[in-house]
């Protein structure tokens, strides 16, 4: 049997493995029908790991998670390579880096990198301490490189490796030149090491990020008015209430304008009823979720649309595609009351595509939902006609995550509802 990776291939965590497996001679196969959100909650992976988290390598004796865990089952399936050193001290050293290449720099830009994804929520202190740690780690790295090649000995090492690819991140989403140039030596060491031909076989050409990766929701600047400074009225110019004057009263609060769309004409279809339907379907979606939307759905009350992103060229990377993705169902909160939506992200090799299908109350898209959230116009817009067949068909299966969608194989779904 041979070695399988269970995880999509751009992953520097998979890296790892695989730049270790070419300087010991080892083949390890990926796993080419994987599917993030899908395989990985097979009973079969959950077994290899009760976590659920990849990469996962399949050997003949089980399996092995942790991406440092499997570089070194990796590096040690040939001995006397030069992984590990030649020299109790080497190998303690080579220890020592992969520790620090994992909590002292790993974590820092993770900590700084993943609200910025889209999986927590941004707080700027914490930001800080993380960006301050990074500082911190890469000094003392750009320290010991003044007068080292390589991390230990004279040639590259699993400390090397996993230095390496963990600094791929930072370099793709983070560590634009302007903060890296602080540390030459950094520099000098990271490019050397993904342009020698092991590592490029399994990296590939690494562009450095010429700015850090945008908040997921982060809104377009709005050009505000300046408003008038309050004229300051000093006391003894003001006008003294005459005696009989009723105090006056506090202005009451304006009432707060209605929506546009709670003023349409009451409609047969309650979105709520649909959601509900939606949401608690888990056997025979066809015949009785979409049965169950067509029988309910006015379309003199509600509106479909496909939308296609505009820019699939650029969704090389499936973790940062489907954040994008996360980002603007985020961002459509605002509409949640008067919406519901489908967003597939589609391919198991990149570029990855990303269509969707949505709901709207009325007979267009509203507009407070085109002026307030941005990532409308990443896409276009199509509305649906329903008198074509095929259409309907489609948003059928954009609805249930019919697989495969156009012929190809879903990546990820997400509902908005």
């Amino acid at each position: 049997m041979a070695l399988i990776m269970h995880a999509g291939a751009n992953n520097k965590n998979v890296y790892k493995s695989l730049i270790a497996a070419e300087y010991v001679g080892v083949e390890i196969k990926m796993d080419e029908n994987f599917q993030m959100g899908v395989s990985n909650k097979t009973p079969e992976f959950l077994k290899m790991n009760p976590i659920g988290k990849v990469p996962v390598l399949e050997t003949p004796e089980g399996g092995i998670f942790e991406s440092n865990a499997i570089a070194r089952y990796v590096a040690h399936l040939k001995p006397g390579n030069s992984l590990f050193g030649s020299t109790p001290i080497e190998y303690g050293q080579i220890e020592q880096w992969i520790d620090f290449a994992t909590l002292e720099l790993d974590a820092s830009m993770r900590g700084w990198a993943i609200p910025r994804f889209g999986y927590t929520n941004y707080i700027k202190p914490v930001e800080e301490s993380y960006i301050a740690a990074t500082k911190r780690g890469l000094g003392a790295l750009n320290t010991y490189l003044a007068s080292h090649t390589y991390l230990v000995g004279d040639g590259v090492t699993l400390a090397d490796i996993i230095l390496t690819c963990n600094l791929v991140m930072g370099f793709k989403f983070l560590l634009t030149k302007s903060f890296t140039s602080e540390f030459p030596h950094v520099e000098r060491y990271f490019w050397t090491l993904v342009n020698q031909p092991k590592f490029s076989k399994i990296i590939g050409e690494v562009v450095q990020t010429e700015a850090v990766i945008p908040l997921p929701s982060a809104k377009k600047p709005e050009e505000k008015p300046k408003s008038e400074p309050k004229k300051e009225v000093k006391k003894e110019e003001a006008p003294k209430p005459k005696p009989e004057a009723a105090p006056e009263e506090e202005e009451a609060p304006k009432p707060k304008a209605k929506n546009p769309l709670d003023l349409l004409p009451p409609s047969p279809m309650v979105l709520d009823d649909w959601k509900r339907l939606y949401s608690n379907t888990k056997t025979n979606f066809r015949e009785v979720a979409i049965k169950g939307f067509w029988d309910m759905y006015d379309p003199e009350g509600y509106s479909l649309w496909f939308c296609n992103y505009k820019y699939n060229d650029e969704n090389t990377v499936s973790f940062v595609t489907m954040n994008k993705v996360g980002g603007f169902l985020q961002r459509m909160d605002l509409a949640r009351k008067y919406a519901f939506g489908k967003m597939l992200i589609i391919g198991n090799e990149p570029p990855f595509k990303v269509k969707g299908l949505w709901l709207f109350r009325g007979t267009e898209i509203p507009k407070f939902v085109m002026d307030e959230c941005y990532d409308m116009e990443l896409y276009e817009w199509t509305k649906v006609d329903l008198s074509d067949e095929a259409q309907k068909e489609r948003v059928n299966q954009m609805i249930e995550d019919f697989e495969p969608f156009e012929g190809e194989a879903l990546l990820d779904a997400k509902c908005f509802k």
